[in-house]
C-alpha cells in the first residue's frame, strides 16, 4: 500500500544574499516515514528543512518563492499562507538541530517549555505531557527521578533525547532532524536511531544525514541533493 502525501514541494527556490541555495525543487514526503535528505555538505539540505517550518524568516537577506504545502489536521495547507501563524505551524512542525541545545534549567523545565510559551497553566496536564514525551523519547526511565536536575549534566546522547523529547511535547504531527547524531558515539546514536524507527508510526520524520550507513538502517525513502537542488528521490 502506498503511504499518502504529508507534504508537497512545488518549485522551491531559495537564495542568500544573492547566491542561490536551491533551485526549482519539487518533491513530495509520505507520511509515517522516515524519509533522509543526503547530499554533499552545502547542498542545501539544511536550508530545505528551514523552508518546512519557516525558520529562515529570522536569517536576513534570504528570500524564498514558491509553494510548501503540509497535510495538517487531515487538510492540505499553504505553510506560507497569512492565515497560519507560524507559532502554530511550528507546532505541528517540530524541528531538532545537529548539536544538543539543553535550555540552563532543569529536565522537567526544558521539556515543559514548549507548554509554558503555549499558554498550558495545569501543573496536572503539564506533568502528564512530560511524562508521555520523555518516555516518547525513551529517555524517561533514566531521568524520572532527577527531572529537578540541571539538564546541561546530561550526556550527550541524553541531551540530544531532550531534546527530542521536547520537540515532541506539543504532539507534532512532522518532526524535522537536522544531523541529530553527528555529535553522538555509536551507541548513543543506535539509540537515536532506534526511537525513530518506532516514532514514525506517529510521525512523519524528514532526516539530513551524512552516513550512507545509518540511511540504510532506517530511511524509507532517500531524497538526494546535489548543486542547488534535489537531484533524485527514490
Amino acid at each position: 500500500m502506498t503511504p499518502d502525501i504529508k507534504i508537497r514541494v512545488a518549485n522551491l527556490n531559495f537564495s542568500y544574499r544573492d547566491r542561490t541555495i536551491l533551485q526549482d525543487v519539487s518533491v513530495e514526503f509520505p507520511e509515517k516515514t522516515i524519509t533522509a535528505l543526503t547530499g554533499s555538505s552545502g547542498a542545501g539540505k539544511s536550508t530545505f528543512l528551514m523552508t518546512l517550518n519557516r525558520l529562515w524568516e529570522n536569517i536576513s537577506n534570504a528570500q524564498m518563492k514558491g509553494s510548501v504545502e503540509i497535510k495538517l489536521q487531515n487538510q492540505f495547507r499553504d505553510i506560507y499562507a497569512p492565515d497560519l501563524a507560524v507559532t502554530e505551524l511550528r507546532k505541528m512542525v517540530a524541528m531538532v538541530f545537529q548539536v544538543p541545545n539543553p535550555l540552563p534549567m532543569s529536565i522537567r523545565k526544558n521539556v515543559a517549555f514548549p507548554l509554558k510559551l503555549s499558554g498550558e497553566r495545569s501543573r496536572g496536564l503539564v506533568d502528564e505531557k512530560i511524562e508521555q514525551a520523555l518516555k516518547m523519547a525513551n529517555l524517561w526511565d533514566e531521568v524520572k527521578d532527577r527531572l529537578n536536575e540541571d539538564a546541561r549534566n546530561l550526556s550527550g546522547g541524553q541531551q540530544q533525547r531532550l531534546c527530542i523529547a521536547r520537540a515532541l511535547v506539543l504532539e507534532p504531527e512532522v518532526l524535522l532532524l537536522d544531523e541529530p547524531t553527528s555529535s553522538l558515539d555509536q551507541a548513543s546514536t543506535a539509540v537515536i536511531e532506534d526511537l525513530l524507527l518506532k516514532l514514525k508510526d506517529r510521525l512523519t520524520i524528514l532526516i539530513v544525514s551524512h552516513h550512507p550507513e545509518q540511511v540504510t538502517r532506517i530511511a524509507d525513502k532517500v531524497v538526494e541533493f546535489g548543486d542547488r537542488g534535489v537531484v533524485s528521490a527514490a
